[in-house]
């Protein structure tokens, strides 16, 4: 039997797809040689074939052990009984291409054979066609390229997983070099959500860059979100928070009629008065929605003898000049003369209202004044004047984000407020898969033109219990998004805090280190395959290695990622605490130090800016 080098041994025990073989004795050595390459036997991970006359089954080593045998065995079986558990993944017919999925099963005696190289070429190796990817070389023959299906990666949605350290941010970079190169893709379109800021040097060549403080020295575009792009919920969200059904219905009549005002004085193609309700992306002037409804609740009024008819007290001086009017597109409230005054037989009252806004009403002017929220409320030529009429509308900002001449878009998420930072996230993937899903028949659709969105740091919004805006918009996408050509790439580094229900519809995970033990059940209970022994491997993973599995790859496989150069690498690296080679370190010498710039990049928010201002001083 072992005349053939390939032989291990034999079938033993099928159950379902999980089989047993018990190794030959001759299999003695962790090391055999096959056409001059040599190959470990025995490797969690590892490959086996099982030839079945004209089909080949193959499956992946998941466990190994040895028993003892009888004393009277002891000489035929001098190393005990050693056997494997393998887990059966596909099959393929001489000289066809490897399919996933079993057709037939092993019987008790059959033959299991190591995967050689020319195999694994059989099962992996489409180095030629233009729908696979490179991102690595198969950690048991790294001759053997790790290749991808970009079809199924893309519209099928991907996690990447992996403990801080691992190598998730770089794997990321490196994926977004290959599948973002123009010679063989030239219309692909990705856009990532970049909640620190990482990646904008990592593909500063082929990326347009959408910050809110954006810098001209990196040629940055400023990021605006559209206020008037928001659902009504999304909108009170952000502005005037939780209100009681009297208030919510009064302020969703107030946005309609603002809405409506704004439609009669310029029309857009695709709504009527007939079919506009508040979520009808139709722009309006928050400043004077948070005017109007500020002088419903906290204006006076004067009423002379039995007339009926109210006019606001608005405070004068002793000129009789008005002391202030308010100005809604500053922000500035009227000033109105107190209600326990009266002149004559004038009564001077609060306002009737019965609204119970005051409190959100301040709340919204002190967001309107902050100038951190004017990528929101004051957004450059998308923002309305008073009688609600932007200078553009929003087919130039998807034609920035969507249909930029770059393959890639980072909307640089690092400067938003912490508050808002959630549904903000949810707004961008709602207004992203809404303006697809509805042109799904166009060629900007994506149908024609799929998209893949990155999803970065994806446990800090998208948590087992978070119902959010940004949960329903991934949970939208993950769901329905690939009979529209959207796909969805979550990347955590504590997949145990991902919405199980996302995670589980993940078709591809990139699963990297991971040493929580719950963070490893999650994925094992993600994936569809019975492979717990192969992800019993993941503590054990290199910086950069990973173990893919799922419906992108023929094969779950453990590949060493191909790092990007040292050009594209995104700004997470390790510092070093001792540094032997450069500046900085525990054990440079102490110098003098300026904390006069420290404070200067904090105020600008850009820790990128610190040549600029000393070129400034200089």
């Amino acid at each position: 039997m072992r005349s053939n080098p390939t032989f291990l041994g034999t079938v033993q025990d099928v159950k379902g797809s999980t089989i047993s073989v018990a190794l030959d004795s001759d299999t003695i050595s962790g090391l055999t040689f096959v056409d001059g390459f040599g190959y470990r036997i025995g490797q969690i991970g590892s490959f086996v074939r099982v030839p079945m006359g004209y089909l080949d089954l193959f499956g992946i080593v998941s466990q190994v052990g040895a028993g003892a045998v009888p004393e009277r065995l002891a000489e035929l079986e001098p190393h005990g009984y050693r056997w494997m558990t393998v887990q059966l993944i596909g099959e393929g017919q001489h000289g066809d291409e490897f399919k996933r999925g079993i057709s037939q099963y092993p019987t008790i005696g059959d033959q299991v054979h190591l995967v050689t190289e020319q195999d694994l070429a059989r099962i992996y190796g489409r180095p030629e066609s233009a729908n696979y990817v490179r991102v690595g070389g198969l950690a048991s023959a790294e001759s053997i390229p790790a290749l991808l299906n970009i079809d199924k990666l893309i519209t099928r949605h991907s996690a990447v997983v992996g403990t801080t350290g691992a190598g998730k941010s770089t794997t990321i970079a490196g994926l977004l070099v290959t599948l973002s190169d123009m010679a063989r893709y030239p219309s692909a379109r990705i856009i990532v959500l970049d909640i620190h800021g990482e990646y904008a040097a990592a593909l500063k060549d082929r990326a347009t860059v959408f910050r809110v403080n954006p810098s001209k020295d990196h040629n940055e575009q400023p990021l605006y979100v559209p206020y008037w792009a928001m659902t009504f919920d999304e909108l009170l969200s952000v502005s005037l928070g939780s209100l009681d059904d009297t208030s919510r219905g009064a302020v969703l009549e107030k946005i309609t009629d603002l809405k409506l005002s704004s439609l009669e004085k310029s029309t857009r193609e695709g709504v009527t008065a007939d079919n506009l309700t508040v979520d009808t992306p139709i722009p309006f002037s928050i400043h004077k929605l948070w005017f109007d409804l500020h002088r419903l609740v906290n204006s006076t009024h004067t009423s002379s003898g039995g007339q009926s008819e109210e006019t606001e007290a608005l405070l004068k001086d002793a000129n009789g000049q008005i002391v202030e009017a308010g100005d809604p597109i500053r922000v500035i409230p009227p000033k109105y003369e107190p209600h326990t005054q009266a002149s004559g037989a004038e009564k001077i009252y609060l306002s009737r209202s019965s609204l119970n806004i005051r409190r959100p009403l301040e709340s919204l002017a002190s967001r309107l004044r902050d100038p951190r929220f004017d990528f929101l409320f004051r957004p450059g030529p998308w923002c309305p004047d008073e009688e609600g009429l932007p200078e553009q509308d929003l087919d130039t900002l998807l034609e920035q984000w969507i249909g930029s001449p770059q393959s890639i878009v980072i909307l640089d998420l690092s400067g938003i407020p912490i508050s808002i930072l959630t549904n903000l996230v949810g707004t961008l993937l709602r207004i992203i898969y809404d303006a697809l899903f509805w042109s799904r028949n166009l060629s900007e659709g994506g149908r024609e033109r799929p998209l893949l969105v990155v999803l970065e740091e994806a446990h800090s919004y998208l948590g087992q219990e978070d119902t959010g805006p940004a949960a329903m918009a991934v949970k939208r996408i993950v769901k329905e998004g690939r009979k529209y050509g959207i796909g969805a790439m979550i990347v955590s580094q504590r997949p145990a805090e991902i919405n199980t229900t996302i995670l589980s519809q993940c078709g591809t995970i990139f699963s990297m280190r991971l040493s929580n033990t719950t963070d490893r059940s999650h994925v094992t209970g993600a994936v569809t395959d019975n492979l717990e022994g192969l992800l019993s491997m993941l503590p054990a993973l290199r910086t950069g290695e990973a173990i893919i599995i799922g419906e992108a790859v023929h094969l779950p496989l453990r590949t060493l990622i191909d790092p990007p150069s040292k050009d594209r690498r995104p700004d997470s690296s390790d510092p070093l605490v001792y540094n032997d080679s450069g500046p900085g370190g525990w054990n440079r010498n102490k110098e003098k130090s300026d904390y006069s710039e420290v404070v200067a990049v904090w105020r600008k928010q850009d820790p990128r800016s610190y040549k600029i201002i000393k070129e400034n001083e200089e």
